[in-house]
């Protein structure tokens, strides 16, 4: 987690905090004891939801990095060949092996072939596991 991960982690957890302590401080009060309770908890829970719509918002969001650039010393040191990426970003793109086979001109059997060195060389068991991988990796955008 980056600092203004746990940041914001941190300011929301003391937001919740600081929502607590007003709520039983308010219980005390006049307002409270003139009005039912339930529009109080629906005013915090609007509050909440939007504090945390907010903060999802901002830790979900992510900044470009500008143009990609492929990891080659990653690439060379898996082993990666040229068909393989391809390959790779094929499943990357979200077609199925018969396309790959179709675009690539192979067949299917060699397209699950490149597949299985690929999850073997990225240590992975499953597509998806393999494009996260590859990513983080920055073998593919």
């Amino acid at each position: 987690m980056s600092r203004s991960t746990i940041r914001l982690v941190l300011f929301y957890a003391l937001a919740l905090a600081l929502a607590a302590f007003a709520l039983e401080w308010l219980q005390y009060q006049y307002f409270l004891k003139s009005y039912p309770v339930e529009i109080y908890i629906v005013i915090i829970a609007v509050a909440f939801a939007a504090m945390g719509l907010w903060v999802g918002n901002r830790l979900s969001t992510r900044q470009a990095k500008g143009p990609f650039e492929r990891n080659d010393a990653a690439l060379k040191s898996l082993g990666i060949s040229a068909r393989e990426m391809e390959v790779l970003e094929a499943l990357a793109a979200g077609q199925s092996n018969k396309e790959i086979a179709r675009l690539l001109g192979i067949s299917p059997n060699t397209v699950k072939t490149h597949i299985a060195h690929l999850f073997a060389k990225l240590q992975v068991n499953g597509r998806i596991r393999a494009i996260d991988e590859a990513r983080s990796l920055r073998l593919i955008p």
